[in-house]
């Protein structure tokens, strides 16, 4: 499997992670208090989104720093995960 790492400035996230012709990103570093909502506002513009997941703690609730943006097509992924480089997604 071929990975791609891609820098993204904080807050919300330092890099993504995207599997050679996928349409689900994996966003790493994010702020703990990013929600699945800020995740989805983030990068919904880039495409239909079929799912996001902020992976918390199981016992705390708390985010662990990391989560899953999935879209409708591999096109939508592509573009997100090249426009989302290098960029914050709020402030």
């Amino acid at each position: 499997m071929q990975c791609l790492n891609r820098s993204v400035s904080l807050p919300i996230a330092r890099w993504l992670l995207a599997r050679h012709s996928s349409t689900k990103l994996f966003v790493g570093g994010l702020s703990y208090d990013t929600n699945e909502t800020v995740l989805k506002d983030a990068f919904g513009k880039y495409g239909e989104i079929i799912e996001v997941k902020v992976i918390c703690h199981r016992v705390h609730g708390e985010s662990k720093g990391y989560g899953f943006v999935q879209f409708s097509s591999e096109a939508a992924a592509s573009t997100a995960l090249k426009e989302m480089d290098g960029q914050a997604c709020f402030h």
